[in-house]
């Protein structure tokens, strides 16, 4: 095969692939549930504001619950699939292993809360309520509320195996990181938006231990940050033991990620590396210094991530009776 046909095969291939993508993207819409579930936003809402009251971690567990689930099989709600006696499913992957049981309860209580309306029953998807429930929680937590697109269906399978290489490590540098962004169709500025989810949240002792030790401490990190972190995760400690991504406003879904970095207070080396790596400083301090503007390209990164892989004919997938168990 010759070279021009070579690279016109590959452009086709392609443009195939992303014709795909865009209109199952594109049978999304806001309206989706109107006719069959019109208080849809409302109820989940409701029940995710509950969750949060009565448990303020829920709001980085199911941030991050929904990351998780849309980068590995797309946003179809596989991640919440638990293990059966002959399958080991996504949940019970090692990298998903520190997810918070949080994050689940939030998304199975609101499904709970959905299907006890007769009308609602078995109408609306697990991954469409995961996306309104993590919409929810970063406006809980004081972040943007933002209208989301619906029409997922759940997926119908979820193995451990399909999780591997999906999810981007904490070691991970700018290259790394922007190349597996790129292979969900997210751009460099959608994955720095994105990243900033780790204004709220937790990491454990584990995911940064090789940065702090006391003979070789990562040098793109301040001193005095490093020097709480061996306090608080000495060699030898559990390291399940969990610390708050952003130590200045734990709570808060704000650009005191981006503040942060600019400091060398991020807690990952994947989170620092955006403001080590002279491509990506700009972007941080441009949104350190803008929040609104952080906003806007965080709302966009989140709709963009909610249109990975996601599954709209019912061929590839259908409406979960329990989010936990497929049917």
């Amino acid at each position: 095969m010759g070279g021009g046909v070579r690279i016109l095969v590959a452009f086709l291939a392609l443009a195939v692939a992303g014709y795909g993508v865009t209109r199952c993207a594109a049978q999304l819409r806001q309206d989706y549930y109107a006719a069959v579930c019109p208080d849809v936003e409302s109820i989940v809402r409701a029940a995710v504001s509950k969750k949060v009251q009565e448990t303020p971690v829920t709001v980085g567990a199911t941030v991050r619950l929904f990351f998780h689930d849309c980068f590995v099989e797309g946003c179809d709600a596989s991640v919440i699939v638990v293990s059966s006696g002959n399958n080991t499913a996504e949940k019970d992957h090692p990298n998903n292993l520190s997810l918070a049981g949080d994050g689940f309860d939030t998304v199975i209580k609101a499904k709970a809360a959905v299907d006890a309306v007769p009308q609602c029953t078995n109408q609306v998807s697990c991954a469409d309520i995961l996306v309104m429930a993590t919409r929810d929680v970063i406006a809980l937590a004081g972040g943007p509320s933002y209208a989301v697109e619906l029409g997922r269906l759940d997926g119908l399978s979820s193995t451990a195996t399909s999780v591997d290489g999906k999810l981007p490590p904490p070691s991970f540098n700018l290259d790394q990181l922007t190349s597996l962004f790129a292979a969900n169709n997210l751009s460099q500025t959608d994955m720095i938006a994105l990243s900033a989810a780790h204004t709220v949240g937790f990491a454990h002792c584990g995911t940064f231990a090789s940065r702090i030790q006391p003979a070789a401490v990562d040098p793109t990190m301040d001193a005095g940050y490093a020097s709480q972190l061996q306090a608080a995760c000495p060699a030898g400690v559990d390291p399940n033991i969990a610390l708050e991504l952003d130590p200045v406003t734990p709570h808060a879904f704000d650009n005191q990620y981006f503040v942060n970095l600019q400091k060398g207070m991020g807690l990952l080396t994947s989170d620092q590396v955006l403001y080590s790596d002279d491509r990506s400083r700009p972007t941080v301090d441009a949104w350190a210094a803008n929040s609104s503007d952080f906003e806007l390209a965080f709302v966009a990164a989140m709709t963009n991530l909610g249109r990975v892989g996601v599954k709209t004919d019912p061929s590839q997938g259908n409406i979960r009776r329990d989010c936990a168990v497929l049917n």
